[in-house]
């Protein structure tokens, strides 16, 4: 069966175009554009306000930076709620909304202008530790010049959103154009992005979800007919 649905539907070849979308190669717990890097991303205007952790360090160990420790509120240092692991897993990026605010990018290569490619990827919203105050926050994801905006969500003091998984759709124009993520939250400061698993790949084309839908519906229908033939043999 495995075999058929294989000659029926046409094979999807998916192409990452996102290098180190975990984040998982790196320097370590740090600033980034500081004392610590991301493979393949960069900070436009070195040093933003940008931290790396590795799982289970931003309400414990936290990181260093130019002004000393950081990390964030969650249950390990008497936060209102939980900070876990995102489900993409491992090291995630958390970007100040107000402070040193500056993009994270990757220049993504190989695009063919006019084609559209989806951007997905897993966030969430913040405080730093040691701060009070609710605060109202966002992520604006670029490519090129074509940018979209988060739903502005409502960080409880000391607390943290949760992970929400987000993704977008882009025309490219140029075959290489800069990913960026960029923060935004409302004071009392400093209100926190956090971000890991981001991915991105080319959308499928109407004609190719269509021929994956006759190849389905081929498939459905010679089921059907081998279905009919055995209860006929077995009438016999």
């Amino acid at each position: 069966m495995s075999a058929m649905i294989a000659s029926a539907a046409p094979a999807l070849a998916v192409t990452q175009l996102v290098t180190n979308g975990g984040f998982e190669t790196n320097g370590g717990n740090g600033q980034l554009g500081y004392n610590t890097t991301a493979n393949g991303w960069y900070v436009d205007s070195p040093p933003g306000y940008q931290f790396l952790f590795a799982p289970g360090t931003a309400d414990t160990t936290g990181a260093n930076g130019q002004y000393g420790g950081l990390s964030l509120w969650g249950t390990g240092n008497g936060g209102l709620n939980n900070l876990p692991v995102s489900p993409d897993g491992g090291y995630f990026i958390a970007l100040d909304g107000d402070f040193q605010t500056t993009g994270l990018d990757q220049t993504i290569n190989g695009l063919v202008p006019g084609e559209n490619y989806t951007v997905s990827f897993y966030w969430g919203a913040g405080q730093q530790f040691g701060f009070d105050g609710d605060t109202q926050q966002n992520l604006t994801v670029s490519l090129g010049t074509e940018s979209f905006t988060t739903t502005t969500v409502t960080n409880t003091s000391h607390g943290f959103t949760g992970w929400m998984s987000q993704s977008y759709t882009f025309t490219a124009t140029a075959p290489s154009e800069v990913l960026s993520f960029l923060a935004y939250g409302s004071l009392p400061v400093p209100p926190f992005i956090t971000l890991d698993g981001v991915s991105m790949t080319a959308a499928p084309e109407p004609s190719t979800w269509a021929m994956m839908l006759t190849g389905f519906g081929g498939l459905g229908f010679a089921a059907y007919r081998r279905r009919r033939r055995s209860i006929a043999a077995a009438a016999r």
